[in-house]
């Protein structure tokens, strides 16, 4: 029997987006073809140390975001409450909807969509042994310390920068714990005068016997606040995801179509997958929907499909093929989609030029796209640059098609076996 303590994920998701210049909660804004929030739930809903979500949203947005929770499949949802007027009353709302059995609770801004599986892992484990934990990362500024004068400001004081560090979120207790150090607060009358600016400053200001430790947190772990933030998570979204390694003998008796045939075939045969290949030249042209239809129907239920560029294969036509790809890659998404277990993987064809960009770019949005909507289905949609050798393609994709990643784009840029 698992004795462990559940672990609540609460996202705090109570903004109204004002610094942010937009004209409605930043949370639901669309960052890399997702809200802000759906980033973030991904994120603690896939994360296996997570037994339950906790959702404080904007007062008068909570049917949005039910809507959001349904049609991405987020079973770990468990309340969506409407937050408070302030970060201290949106916590304290949450505290109350828990109940009263002692679990760790995470507590994030909704509005730092790019937090790293590791964080949430390493969070939970630290809450074994310690009862408040907090993420955080070295400063690289130096800080000042200002002092008024007539003129202006002068500085006062230069802190000492290796003792610095720059507070991010989960902010993570035992619920035991932040719901006395809050009951401490509100019984304050001080307090409203003097608010903490987050949980660890509550903790630290009413529990100051508890120490609260800290967990190593990312550079990427950014809070979107102001406009630019929205555009610097875009570009950060954008960067090739890390590969994770694994085991390839799990692609054992899986069953692979690969539209296009050569070594992402070979090499999947290779590792004991039962490997249906169509090539134009068996008469199955991506960009002819009812030909690939008529394929995948002739196989009925298969694990993972691949989709190699047209670009490949069409000697001399490369920029006739680049402009087929999109259309492409479209076709096998719907006609593989009645049939599909597991995955789906695209890949854009090597290429440069304003039409070789455009397609790469399409088929990025496609691939965000497809993964959010067949999330709820559990079936990953990734997608792979391809200017590497094949071999290297082959043996990146057939990593991809083990791996856990959804929604992200591949990139494979060094040339060799």
């Amino acid at each position: 029997m698992d004795s462990r303590r559940r672990s609540v994920g609460v996202l705090l998701a109570g903004g109204v987006g004002q610094r942010a210049g937009l004209g409605r909660p930043k949370q639901l804004a669309e960052i890399a073809g997702r809200t802000i929030i759906e980033h973030s739930l991904s994120v603690f809903e896939a994360a296996p140390e997570i037994d339950e979500i906790v959702v404080l949203m904007t007062p008068g947005y909570a049917d949005r975001i039910r809507e959001i929770v349904e049609r991405g499949g987020y079973r770990k949802v468990s309340k969506i409450v409407d937050g408070g007027a302030s970060r201290t009353e949106s916590t304290w709302r949450a505290l109350q909807a828990l109940g009263d059995e002692e679990c760790d609770v995470l507590l994030h801004d909704a509005v730092r969509p790019l937090l790293e599986p590791r964080i949430i892992t390493e969070c939970v484990h630290a809450l074994e042994t310690h009862e408040a934990v907090n993420v955080a990362i070295p400063s690289s500024d130096t800080i000042l310390v200002a002092d008024a004068v007539p003129e202006g400001e002068v500085i006062g004081e230069v802190l000492d920068r290796s003792r610095l560090r720059r507070s991010q979120t989960p902010q993570c207790f035992r619920l035991s714990v932040i719901r006395e150090a809050y009951e401490r607060a509100l019984a304050d009358p001080e307090f409203g005068h003097r608010p903490a600016t987050d949980d660890c400053g509550v903790v630290l200001r009413y529990l100051p016997d508890v120490p609260i430790h800290l967990v190593p947190g990312s550079e990427h772990n950014i809070k979107v606040t102001h406009p630019a933030d929205l555009h610097i998570a875009e570009l950060l979204f954008g960067l090739p995801a890390a590969v994770p390694a694994g085991d390839r003998a799990a692609l054992a008796g899986r069953s692979v179509v690969v539209l296009g045939g050569g070594e992402t075939a070979e090499l999947a045969a290779a590792h004991g997958a039962r490997v249906h290949a169509f090539a134009r030249a068996d008469g199955v042209r991506v960009e002819d929907f009812e030909s690939v239809a008529k394929a995948l129907d002739g196989v009925g239920g298969v694990d993972h499909v691949v989709n190699t560029p047209v670009a490949a294969r069409l000697d001399g036509l490369a920029d006739e093929a680049a402009g087929l790809d999109h259309l492409g890659a479209l076709n096998v998404a719907r006609a593989a989609r009645p049939h599909l277990r597991e995955s789906l993987l695209l890949q854009v064809p090597p290429g440069s030029g304003a039409l070789h960009a455009s397609t790469a770019a399409a088929l990025t949005g496609l691939t965000r796209a497809l993964a959010r909507e067949w999330a709820a289905d559990g079936i990953r949609v990734n997608c792979i640059n391809t200017a590497a050798s094949p071999l290297l393609v082959a043996q990146t994709s057939l990593d991809i098609l083990i791996s856990d990643l959804s929604g992200q784009v591949i990139d494979v840029r060094v040339d060799g076996a």
